[in-house]
């Protein structure tokens, strides 16, 4: 979407970092912004900061580990202002550095449900609501330098959740209809409150990553990108994938006989 004049954007985990920074991007380009949290506090807070500024904002604290507050939320936001035109599926924790044999299992489950299946909550229930709105909008999804390669050591189920939201992102941008854009937001190490003070205060200044962020969303990208040194990373893994292929799987002529998209469209045929 390049243009978000008048138009709703939802933002879940909105009332800090790159959710709330997003919150004042998409309100400097004419958009009336709703977020979603769990802190009443800090919701409200940041809803003020917004009108501050001349954002049209609203707040409703929210769940994105529930499916039924995340319905809650699109009916707030559709009661609210007429309409949702995006959504960004920010929300995410992390938790402490831990090997992936060591991690507790509950521990797991915990950034699962934020960071892979609150996602995947937003996907379901804004997804079915713009695709029977019909017109133009969009699906953002924060994933991480960490859907890309392991950019952090000992995180083994960040990491993983991360990866899944690469995962879905991808395979919804097949699923829906042309006139829902579809992104997936790869933050690099961005000043937040995930995690130690200490050691966020070494990341990239928020808004510097989010002014990034709303040009690419503008441009219609998939994907949104932003710290250059990651091609170092990314370019090491695919290097080992192409590596591995070229000496146990060469290209070879009619290697599709066992592709599974050809083969689906044969069979389809």
């Amino acid at each position: 979407m390049k243009d978000f004049k008048n138009k709703t954007v939802v933002i879940t985990g909105g009332a800090t970092g790159i959710g709330f920074s997003l919150a004042k991007r998409f309100g400097e380009e004419g958009a009336n912004v709703v977020i979603g949290g769990l802190r009443a506090d800090r919701l409200k807070q940041a809803e003020d900061e917004l009108a501050s500024v001349g954002v049209n904002a609203r707040h409703l604290v929210s769940d994105v580990t529930k499916l039924g507050d995340v319905e809650a939320l699109a009916d707030f936001a559709w009661n609210a202002f007429g309409q949702v035109d995006a959504v960004v599926n920010n929300a995410g924790v992390i938790s402490p550095p831990c090997s992936a044999i060591d991690t507790p299992i509950e521990d797991v489950r915990r950034i699962f449900d934020v960071n892979f299946y609150g996602v995947w909550h937003g996907v379901s229930v804004f997804g079915k609501r713009l695709i029977a709105q019909g017109k133009p909008a969009g699906i953002y999804n924060v994933g991480s330098e960490n859907a890309l390669f392991v950019a952090a050591p000992m995180c083994a189920a960040y990491v993983a959740s991360k990866h899944a939201v690469l995962g879905l992102t991808e395979a919804l941008r097949d699923e829906l209809p042309e006139f829902i854009d579809v992104g997936l937001i790869c933050p690099g190490f961005v000043r937040s409150e995930i995690g130690d003070p200490e050691m966020m205060a070494m990341g990239m200044d928020t808004d510097r990553f989010t002014a990034v962020v709303m040009e690419q969303i503008k441009n219609g990208e998939f994907f949104v990108v932003s710290h250059a040194y990651n091609r170092v990373r990314i370019d090491t893994r695919y290097d080992e994938i192409a590596s591995a292929y070229d000496r146990y799987a060469p290209r070879y002529d009619a290697d599709a006989e066992f592709d599974i998209r050809t083969l689906m469209a044969r069979h389809a045929e």
